[in-house]
């Protein structure tokens, strides 16, 4: 089975993040934002540029429905597309490993925070709490998303990161 013929099956295709993305560009206005600091988004789906080709994952502000695209690699769209779609893998994705083991370790996944976006790299973290304490670890944004998503926990995106990266979908790579 051909790669792209992979990708079919599991990627979320949303006209509704098209139709977003669409919007954007055609001049529509973004309502301003009305609080600041990080604000809980919706991965509103998965879906492929139909110019570059490229796999993105689309999230929307809930607070102000802004929203933007990062682009993201094949196996990455595969780890995020699973939970999305309600679906279960024969075998173990990495994500799904790692939500079991933390479960062993009572370590729980608290949220993810998109919190920058310099040199077109975007950055993330993930907040886990173990017996007695909290701390973040740095992950990659597709990452953070991906073990979010299986734990049911927001995905929060800094302000910073919705100005600098704006609504297409051919930006930086995560």
């Amino acid at each position: 089975m051909s790669q792209r013929r992979r990708l079919g099956r599991f990627a979320v295709l949303l006209i509704v993040a098209a139709g977003l993305l669409g919007a954007r560009e055609r001049g529509a206005t973004t309502p301003a934002p009305s609080a600041t600091g990080p604000q809980e988004v919706s991965v509103v789906g998965l879906l492929v540029d139909e110019r570059t080709h490229a796999l993105t994952v689309v999230l929307q502000g809930k607070r102000d429905k802004r929203n933007f695209a990062m682009v993201i690699g094949p196996a990455e769209a595969t780890g995020i597309a699973f939970p999305l779609q309600n679906m279960t893998p024969p075998r173990p994705l990495t994500h799904d490993l790692f939500l079991t083991l933390f479960g062993r370790l009572r370590v729980t996944v608290t949220k993810a925070v998109i919190t920058d976006i310099r040199d077109n790299i975007y950055y993330a973290t993930l907040q886990v709490t173990a017996p007695g304490t909290t701390f973040t670890l740095d992950a990659r944004p597709s990452d953070a998303i991906a073990l979010a998503v299986r734990a049911k926990v927001p995905v929060l995106v800094e302000d910073r990161v919705f100005e600098k990266a704006g609504p297409g979908v051919s930006g930086p790579r995560i």
